[in-house]
């Protein structure tokens, strides 16, 4: 009988298989939502907390280290920065038309993809700050909780 050592980090096998077989659809939900959220309901904050769930699904059928290795702490941090930084550049923009978050692209036609200005930009800001967000409060409880048991 052969002996195997390594310890097996996360769920069962039928977890792992659904996990990757939906990640990447929840993942993609959650694009569509940020960029459709000024046509239909959702938006950068909605989209950001799916977004961030695809990573902590991930997270949950295969430990810590594989979504880690997706999304690193350190690029997590730089991220939301430039989720936050993109969004005050956003508003700051509109002081070149004459007050803060002057919507300084052209409006499209109503209904379109391309018609609401600065609003799908403030979305994928938001979305970003949002989702990258979630996911640190989510590995910090992860560390605090393995701490916690040694």
């Amino acid at each position: 009988m052969i002996k195997n050592d390594k310890k097996e980090v996360g769920m069962t096998l039928i977890v792992k298989t659904i996990t990757r077989l939906t990640v990447g659809l929840i993942l993609l939900f959650g694009i569509y939502i940020v960029l459709h959220g000024h046509i239909s309901p959702g938006g950068g904050f909605a989209g950001g907390l799916i977004i961030a769930l695809s990573f902590i699904h991930l997270m949950l059928a295969f430990g810590r280290e594989a979504a880690l290795k997706r999304l690193s702490e350190a690029k997590a941090a730089i991220l939301e920065s430039v989720g936050a930084l993109l969004f005050l550049i956003i508003a700051v923009l509109g002081f070149t038309g004459g007050y803060f978050f002057l919507n300084f692209i052209n409006k499209g036609k109503p209904f379109n993809l391309f018609s609401a200005g600065i609003i799908p930009l403030c979305n994928i800001a938001i979305a970003i700050k949002v989702g990258v967000g979630l996911f640190s409060i989510f590995i910090v409880l992860v560390i605090l909780q393995e701490d916690r048991k040694e």
